[in-house]
């Protein structure tokens, strides 16, 4: 740490990166926000497929994994207490880097599946905490008008990240797999999202802003205030009118994805006579990387004019229905088992538009009634933090239930899931509150 401290501030002095432009060192930033976080949350789960660790081994330990994300509201004052957040944005995209490099050695132990897992954690507890640093130093170094003229960039970079995950790097492991075999493919495309970390990193000391606090601000944050405005804010949060059935909502709305993004590529994966669809690692990145990111980039935009248009209250139906899409999807595909590849992309397609659609109803509901009044970025943060726990709860079950039930079935079985959710419409406050 120190002397990453020291190499930031030599590159500082050099050269005054407050003064770069903020194009020079956004779009990276959010590439590397995004490049961890999907190498754990959908290429691990790949990497382990082609492994052979059964569905309910990979579903309950990448779950497990995402808890990172859950809880990192937690942790994201005391790192106030650093004097520059760009020292701690480096530090953690270094520590990154050498735990996905880390991954590519533990394939090669006797006990691989043991270490990758203690790897993979150590990457989305680095991960995370590197998310709390870096959305703080955008909104240091960037005025509010920048800040809104550059947020586009922000989720365009963050989900490049998931185009290069999902599709380069596991369309190249398609392409070693028959040809090297699976591990050395997956120990390779490890060692690239090691080293694209690592040179992200180096290029940030030298582009990034400092982000330094104030005098006033280091004084203020100390251990046992910020303790203290951590409490604060826990309590105000769970003093919100409603803010339980609130909570149930946001757990609820992202019961059926949890599982549908974990079993989805699994069954794509698994032999037909095994009731899945028998694509291989290379076809699988072909459709998710290229279409797939496309689709749901265009459902995004339009989730978010249709929401805007109709108001969040009365488009929340259509975003709950639009989040579910994926599941009947999954079920015609279980169905019919198209040989077509075409037919498979298609469907694909109106899955991730579906999915990127109806998210959007989660994202404003959080954004504007359950995180308005005091606090309102740290209230943002804990619901955001039960977004993910929701995410999380129904991911680490979905392979007990899969292998329970059938592809067929579970599939049926996750289009039920968006019942609870839509009748707690009735229910529950979709409105901005003043608080």
């Amino acid at each position: 740490m120190n002397d990453v401290s020291a190499a930031a501030a030599v590159s500082t002095t050099l050269a005054p990166c407050a003064a770069r432009h903020p194009l020079a060192w956004v779009p990276t930033l959010y590439l590397a926000q995004g490049l961890p976080f999907y190498a754990v949350a959908l290429v691990a789960g790949l990497m382990f497929k082609s492994m052979d660790v059964p569905n309910h081994q990979i579903a309950r330990w990448t779950g497990l994994l995402g808890m990172a994300w859950v809880f990192k509201a937690l942790w994201s004052p005391f790192l106030e207490l650093a004097r520059s957040k760009k020292r701690v944005v480096i530090a953690f995209q270094l520590t990154g880097a050498a735990s996905l490099a880390g991954v590519a050695l533990a394939l090669q132990m006797p006990a691989w599946f043991a270490c990758t897992i203690a790897l993979l954690a150590l990457v989305a507890l680095a991960s995370a905490t590197h998310d709390i640093a870096a959305d703080g130093l955008y909104i240091a170094s960037l005025s509010a008008r920048q800040q809104a003229a550059y947020a586009g960039w922000q989720g365009a970079f963050f989900n490049a990240a998931k185009f290069l995950s999902l599709g380069a790097l596991v369309m190249l492991a398609g392409y070693l797999e028959p040809r090297i075999g699976a591990r050395p493919a997956w120990i390779a495309v490890f060692c690239l999202l090691g080293g694209a970390m690592a040179a992200l990193a180096l290029y940030h000391l030298w582009v990034l802003p400092p982000g330094h606090n104030t005098a006033d601000h280091a004084r203020a944050a100390s251990p046992g205030a910020v303790a203290a405005t951590l409490f604060d804010v826990i309590k105000a949060f769970f003093a919100k009118p409603g803010i339980w059935i609130g909570i149930l909502f946001i757990i609820l709305f992202r019961a059926g994805e949890g599982q549908i993004q974990t079993i989805g590529p699994l069954f794509l994966r698994d032999a037909r006579e095994l009731g899945g669809l028998g694509l291989s690692t290379g076809e699988v990145g072909a459709v998710y990387g290229t279409a797939g990111t496309i689709a749901f980039l265009a459902g995004s935009i339009a989730g978010g004019y249709f929401t805007s248009w109709l108001g969040l209250k009365r488009a929340m139906p259509c975003l709950i229905l639009a989040m579910n899409l994926p599941n009947a999807v999954f079920y015609y595909l279980s169905v019919s088992q198209p040989d077509s590849l075409g037919v498979i992309a298609t469907a694909l397609a109106i899955e991730m538009f579906g999915y990127g659609f109806g998210f959007v109803g989660i994202i404003l509901f959080i954004m504007q009634v359950i995180a308005s009044g005091r606090y309102q970025t740290a209230h943002y943060a804990l619901g955001t933090g039960f977004m993910q726990l929701g995410f999380v709860a129904s991911k680490m079950i979905s392979g007990d239930i899969q292998q329970a039930l059938g592809y067929r079935h579970f599939f049926l079985w996750v289009l039920l899931a968006a019942l609870p959710v839509l009748l707690l419409t009735r229910v529950v406050e979709l409105e901005r509150r003043e608080v």
